[in-house]
């Protein structure tokens, strides 16, 4: 049988920890995907050889008009990360995209 702690004051710590830095605002939502440009990063690991596919048919049968740049532009972010993330915000412009979509499979 467990025991019953002491009455008394006890330490509690947080489980998150302790902030590091200022939070940013997040970019505010489209309205709509239609005539969107929707670019695909993937690692490579998870599945995106068959996920995107699915993603691209479905959002094509709901928003007219939206054009996707495959994660195959952008190359796989897998052991190089530091170097994919330098170039992501001009290859991001390049392609004129308005959305990402990132990290999906499992």
């Amino acid at each position: 049988m467990a025991s019953v702690p002491e009455k008394g004051t006890y330490e509690v710590v947080w489980p998150r920890g302790k902030k590091a830095g200022e939070g940013i605002a997040s970019a505010e939502r489209l309205k709509t995907l239609e005539g969107k440009t929707i670019c695909e990063l993937s690692n490579t690991i998870f599945r995106s050889n068959e996920i995107f596919p699915i993603i691209e048919r479905e959002l094509s049968k709901r928003y007219a008009g939206i054009h996707f740049v495959s994660y195959d532009v952008f190359g796989t972010g897998h052991g190089k990360e530091p170097e994919v993330v330098a170039k992501l915000p001009d290859m991001l412009r390049e392609s004129k995209s308005d959305a990402v979509i990132s990290g999906v499979g499992c």
